[in-house]
């Protein structure tokens, strides 16, 4: 799972200028939004670098400021519990989205403090301006090899989000997905949301199948 916060992290902290897709949606463009907020967070991090290392309360504020406004995150939840959105009474879907988003940023929330712009190299964007979705292009640097990492938005009424990201290949969406179902198809899903409710609060120990690693397994 680190995999997919880190790029995340790093695109965000590291996107240069380019030119965004025109767009009816309100806000800039998927591309300008990359670049504004890119520009906004390396600026908080840069200034204020060993008090955010030393304070996790402080670090996480500034990512709940900083990136939760663009995280889809009612669309990625949905898309993660699969066929199993549909049977979530209301009160299991609020805390389903926010005890995963808690999930990603509890774990790894120290990557921002990694960042390093040389790592990054920009794709020239592919797609069709006028699109609903579109798919922001990287290669990451890590190990001396260059990953590829997508980026996949689509348009909201706030303006664009990101809901998915697929490193080498793999869809973390789908990747959740499976992972999710089957723990939900084996012990319910208010056993999952406690789960991750008891491990945000530091009161579970994250399962070892979802230990953070190299890359995440293929389902």
């Amino acid at each position: 799972m680190r995999a997919l916060v880190y790029p995340l992290l790093l695109i965000l902290g590291a996107f240069p200028a380019l030119a965004s897709a025109a767009t009816a949606t309100p806000g800039p463009g998927p591309q300008e939004l990359m670049d504004q907020v890119s520009r906004d967070m390396q600026a908080a991090i840069d200034a204020d670098r060993e008090a955010l290392a030393q304070d996790p309360a402080k670090l996480r504020a500034l990512i709940d400021r900083m990136l939760l406004p663009h995280f889809d995150t009612d669309y990625a939840a949905r898309m993660v519990l699969g066929r199993h959105w549909r049977d979530a009474t209301e009160s299991q879907r609020s805390r389903f989205i926010e005890a995963f988003y808690q999930s990603l940023m509890r774990d790894y929330g120290n990557a921002m403090l990694e960042f390093k712009r040389e790592q990054l190299k920009i794709l020239p964007f592919r797609g069709d301006p006028a699109a609903d979705t579109a798919t922001v292009r990287t290669e990451v640097m890590r190990d001396g090899k260059s990953v590829p990492v997508n980026f996949t938005m689509r348009r909201t009424p706030e303006g664009w989000k990101v809901w998915d990201v697929t490193i080498e290949g793999i869809s973390y969406a789908r990747n959740f997905r499976n992972d999710f179902g089957t723990e939900v198809e084996q012990e319910g899903l208010e056993h999952l949301i406690k789960r991750l409710e008891a491990q945000n609060a530091g009161a579970a120990p994250r399962p070892s199948a979802a230990t953070p690693g190299p890359a995440p397994k293929k389902g």
